[in-house]
């Protein structure tokens, strides 16, 4: 017989001769299975020993055994014991997780405990296959299933993959476990990254910091690549499902330009997550195509608002303007508050290639210097944008509003305005401080009316999350001069609410005209409630450093927006915000009408930015639809769309924060070498903690292999680490004084060494600083070496700043 796959679940305790000495391949550090008492329930035991048979065969999932066989392998001489087995095997049998073959023996059924998920390779030596949601959308963490690389079977991170779990991982861990059984659908084709060029090949260092080897390219598939530079290559072939190695093939497709400069990587961002850089030949055609002006057919099914005073208020740096704010005084004492937005869906028709184009992209892209806009330039600085003395074509919500901000009456349709101001933030913001400037009424009134409504909605239950964005100032090369945060005004405040009213009230009118028992189907953007074990964790938290939090359903808004409120201004102030939006669930799309809880909405949609978001193109059809008197359409090819936008929406996201991650390390990596921070610890992990400099929120890794104090240990249920000697402990929101280590731009990581602590303590006395220009002659005399010998990776610890991985500490 051939000698099965050994693991620590061959053996189950009571079952005789102890467990295997081979133990399968475990997260290093996880926490084991506590240590059972001596006396067990029945129930228990054969609880067990049924997961452990059944993990058997899943591991040996290409073998069949018999009976005879199992009970042998596992060596027990109980006879008890062994018809337990017997009679466990056939409850396998009954529930179909095991096949009886002909020949009488066993083997696993292919598809029992099997889920679909997709790979993400957190670490060298382990992955999570993370379970889609019925949704589309990610699971709950606790859902992921842990996998060793060596049972990746092929797949690397982004994949779609099949999973096998094994069935005991539940009792016996904190994770569930399991091994990838195949390969559903690669999850990318083309990587980006830092070409080495030899005689004969090449290799390709990817960008991704979850993809751990290179990628071998030939000499006839290096294009016109040169060394150094940044390229996108395709995978022609990858790694061996049979092999632990993951070994790529590929060829150089595009050449981005030379690594280290700011077009090249801020195109490279791009190219990492799927974003377009330039718009295709034929889509710029069309839009080039529409004519500019405003024919009398155009306005006359549309409500003339020329006339009435109507302004824009917009980022400084802005170049398109999608909405805009009109104002009248009325006779009654109430106001006319017209909410305007660009009437896209004019100019894009359905079936054009413009409408083709702005689906795949389903949003703009913010990154720190540059925006990848969802529509031609034509349209969204042109034809689209509100510019000020020009006459536009527009999709409005106009509500009378009393002194109150009671809305008396409210109006939806199209309609042409005329902008007679554009404002930037700061201007009208000095306009409201002074009291003096260009329409100095209308921008008092507009500003009382937001706090009104403001107030009533945080009465209605909304949580007033505040989370610090941080601005740069560039250079003419796109060098970072200065980090900074984004300062929030009144003027901000302004525009958000009266945005929010406009989506909350198109959401809620488009509702009220549905015929009974036929709802019209609308697009609607979602939040769900917070998970409720999530949010008494962070409760317990917050409890720990001094902060109470109700978290019943009657209290719960009220009492995290007084907790927001005590803690701004705190060191731990961004760090406790963070910990408690990742408590909630994401905001998405979808034609599911379950409401909005972070705003205390019942009912909300997004129809205020159409020239940046494809899904508000898609709320300004469905309301004309339903004004033209149009029957409910239908759910399914809508909730696909809303699916595609949201998994856009958080790559767009995902890549705004690699600009920014990026910019973040180039600014510190030109910082002197000698130079001290003040920071608060933003996060503890296993393998160090993350120190988030206060003066430019730029964070960094202090690794736990640099605390050279003591041997710290990882208290995850408490969030701190622990001196196992000096019982001296770190946690979240700790102060710190740190020094710049490392900056690796490749990885956009940084490392921090800890100079200090909340009690003055000195941790790095003595310690060697080298500066940056030794690192980059210690980078070149590295890749020097490399090519000398041929191309083979030098597997001795890599040169500061050229730390391939990241080390322990990548993120």
């Amino acid at each position: 017989m051939k000698k099965p796959n050994q693991n620590k679940y061959t053996r189950p305790e009571g079952a005789g001769g102890g467990r295997s000495a081979t133990s399968r391949s475990r997260e290093k550090g996880a926490e084991r299975a506590s240590s059972r008492t001596a006396v067990r329930s029945g129930d228990v035991f054969l609880d067990e020993l049924k997961n452990d048979i059944m993990a058997f065969f899943q591991i040996n999932d290409g073998d069949s055994f018999t009976v005879d066989q199992i009970v042998d392998h596992y060596d027990t001489g109980d006879r008890r014991v062994q018809l337990m087995m017997h009679g466990l095997i056939a409850e396998l049998v009954k529930e179909k997780s095991l096949v009886r073959n002909p020949d009488g023996s066993y083997s696993a059924e292919p598809d029992a405990n099997t889920l679909e998920g997709t790979v993400d390779h957190v670490n060298s030596r382990f992955a999570f296959v993370i379970p889609t949601s019925p949704l589309g959308t990610r699971a709950d963490r606790d859902n992921d299933i842990w996998v060793s690389t060596d049972d990746l079977n092929g797949a690397v991170d982004g994949d779609r993959v099949k999973v096998v779990l094994y069935t005991d991982s539940r009792n016996r861990s904190r994770r569930t476990e399991g091994k990838v059984a195949s390969i559903v659908e690669r999850g990318r084709t083309e990587l980006v990254g830092r070409i080495e060029v030899w005689d004969t090949y090449g290799f390709v260092i990817p960008d991704s910091r979850k993809i751990y080897d290179d990628i071998f390219v030939p000499k006839d598939k290096l294009g016109a690549a040169n060394d150094g530079e940044k390229v996108i290559v395709r995978i022609t072939k990858f790694p061996d499902p049979r092999s632990s190695k993951q070994r790529f093939e590929g060829e150089v497709v595009t050449v981005l330009g030379m690594a280290g400069q700011n077009n090249t990587e801020m195109h490279a961002i791009l190219a990492e997550f799927g974003l377009p850089i330039d718009f295709p030949a034929d889509v710029e055609a069309e839009a080039e195509a529409i004519s500019t002006k405003i024919l009398k057919k155009d306005l006359a099914k549309r409500r003339d608002m020329r006339e009435v005073t109507t302004f824009t208020i917009d980022p400084v740096d802005a170049k398109d303007f999608d909405d805009a704010l009109s104002v009248q005084f009325l006779d009654n004492g109430n106001y006319e508050i017209g909410v305007h937005i660009a009437d896209v869906t004019n100019y894009v028709k359905p079936g054009s290639r413009l409408e083709e184009e702005a689906f795949k992209r389903a949003t703009s892209v913010y990154l720190v210097d540059r925006v990848v806009p969802m529509l031609p330039e034509k349209l969204s600085n042109g034809l689209c944008s509100l510019r000020p003395n020009e006459d536009k074509l527009t999709f409005s919500a106009v509500f009378e509003l009393t002194p109150d901000a009671n809305i008396v009456k409210e109006w939806f349709g199209r309609t042409a305005i005329h902008s007679n101001r554009r404002f930037s933030y700061e201007e009208a913001q000095d306009i409201l401080n002074n009291s003096n400037g260009d329409y100095l009424s209308e921008l008092q009134l507009l500003n009382e009316l937001a706090y009104k409504l403001r107030d009533e909605r945080f009465r209605h239950g909304a949580i007033n999350f505040e989370t610090v964005e941080v601005r740069f100032k560039l250079d003419e090369n796109g060098v970072p001069l200065s980090v900074y945060p984004k300062l929030r005004q009144d003027t901000n405040k302004l525009i958000e609410e009266f945005m929010l009213l406009a989506n909350k009230r198109v959401a809620e009118y488009v509702h009220q005209l549905s015929k009974k028992g036929d709802e019209n189907t609308m697009v609607y953007r979602i939040h769900e409630g917070p998970d409720r074990d999530r949010l008494q964790l962070f409760a317990d938290f917050a409890g720990r450093l001094g902060y109470k939090l109700k978290l019943d359903d009657e209290h719960l808004s009220g009492s995290m927006n007084k907790f927001m409120a005590t803690i701004e201004g705190k060191p731990e102030a961004g760090m406790l915000s963070q910990l408690a939006i990742r408590t909630m669930s994401k905001a998405r799309y979808s034609v599911e009408d379950i409401g909005h809880f972070g705003l205390g909405f019942r009912r909300y949609s997004h129809f205020t930015s159409p020239i940046r978001r494809y899904p508000d193109m898609m709320a300004h059809r469905l309301l004309q639809h339903y004004l033209d008197k149009g029957k409910p359409e239908a759910r399914e090819p809508l909730e696909e769309q809303c699916k595609h936008a949201s998994a856009r929406e958080k790559m767009a996201s995902d890549a705004e924060r690699a600009s920014i991650k990026y910019k973040q390390v180039e600014f510190m990596s030109r910082m002197d070498a000698e130079k001290t921070f003040e920071g608060v610890i933003s996060g503890v992990t296993e393998f160090g903690i993350f120190v988030e400099i206060t003066e430019n929120n730029c964070e960094g890794l202090v690794r736990m292999q640099d605390l050279n104090d003591d041997f710290y240990e990882y208290d995850k249920d408490n969030f701190r680490i622990v001196g196992q000697r000096t019982k001296k402990m770190y946690t979240f929101g700790d102060p710190v004084v740190v020094r710049v280590k490392e900056t690796n731009l490749a990885r956009r990581s940084m490392d921090y060494t800890l100079v200090s602590d909340k009690a003055g303590r000195v941790t790095d006395a003595g310690n060697q600083h080298k500066s940056n220009s030794s690192r980059d002659r210690r980078s070149s005399q590295v890749s020097a070496s490399r090519k000398a010998s041929g191309g083979r990776r030098n597997e001795g610890a890599a040169a500061k700043g050229e730390n391939r991985r990241g080390g322990r500490g990548r993120r």
